[in-house]
């Protein structure tokens, strides 16, 4: 099967902390170039989308913030379509201006955010959401990533953070990022209409097992498995998860391409 569009994980699948995976940029000019269109869909919360446009274009990636989709992004539609005014965002200091337009100061707030604050959180940061939660507010997971590769180890993610609030207060979280359906449709749904009709022909490419694959998977995409930034043999051996095809990185999509269909890029 040929790709009729892509959708790419950002961390550990185009860049990790050193930097652009090597021939990533050159993999997305070749997409680009053969008229390939393509979306970066991340549950990075860690930056707003402007900063992560800024970092793609700092690595030499030639994306557009249009086709950049986030978490914050899904959340903030989700909040919005609820009505939500009052807002506990518990997210890194670059991603608040993506809720510029929430009260983020209320002791009352109507919605409990989370994100990835990495070694921000504290127990009192996590008391305060769990004391908010049982007050009745909201509580929205921007994602619930279990980890992500940080330098050169694996630090934990949003999720484990998630997962106490969970238990703690007995209330399930509404996922706003990967590996939710919605948010894979709604992703679709910024590509040609005839491209999104079809999403077993739309390819999603990443390092996450939960995700990347079993998410894409589930709303009814393809997913390939990259073997960078937090993939690992024996998480994949004992996941019970089958990606459609594992590449060693993105740089092999053009040779795999040119396979494919058989033509010169």
């Amino acid at each position: 099967m040929t790709p009729r569009a892509l959708l790419f994980d950002l961390d550990g699948t185009l860049y990790t902390d050193a930097g652009p995976v090597p021939g990533a940029v050159e993999a997305l000019a070749a997409l680009r170039r053969r008229g390939v269109p393509f979306r970066c869909v991340t549950n990075t919360t860690r930056r707003s989308r402007r900063l992560l446009a800024e970092r793609l274009a700092g690595y030499g990636f030639a994306v557009e913030p249009a086709e950049i989709i986030t978490a914050v992004m899904s959340g903030v539609a989700l909040l919005r379509s609820r009505g939500v005014r009052r807002v506990a965002a518990y997210v890194a200091a670059e991603t608040l201006e993506d809720f510029g337009a929430f009260d983020l100061a209320s002791p009352r707030p109507e919605a409990v955010v989370v994100g990835d604050l990495g070694e921000a959180w504290n127990f009192g940061k996590l008391n305060q959401a769990f004391h908010h939660v049982m007050d009745g507010a909201d509580l929205l997971a921007l994602q619930r990533d279990r980890y992500w590769f940080k330098g050169d180890a694996l630090a934990l993610d949003a999720g484990p953070f998630v997962a106490a609030l969970e238990y703690a207060t007995g209330k399930s979280a509404v996922l706003c990022g990967k590996p939710s359906a919605a948010f894979y449709h709604a992703a679709l749904a910024t590509l040609p209409a005839a491209v999104a009709a079809r999403p077993r022909d739309v390819v999603m490419v990443g390092d996450d097992l939960w995700g990347d694959v079993e998410g894409a998977q589930q709303a009814g995409l393809t997913a390939w498995m990259v073997r960078t930034g937090k993939f690992r043999d024996d998480v994949l051996a004992a996941s019970g998860i089958t990606p459609d095809r594992i590449m060693s990185s993105v740089a092999e999509l053009p040779d795999l391409f040119r396979t494919l269909t058989s033509e010169s890029w």
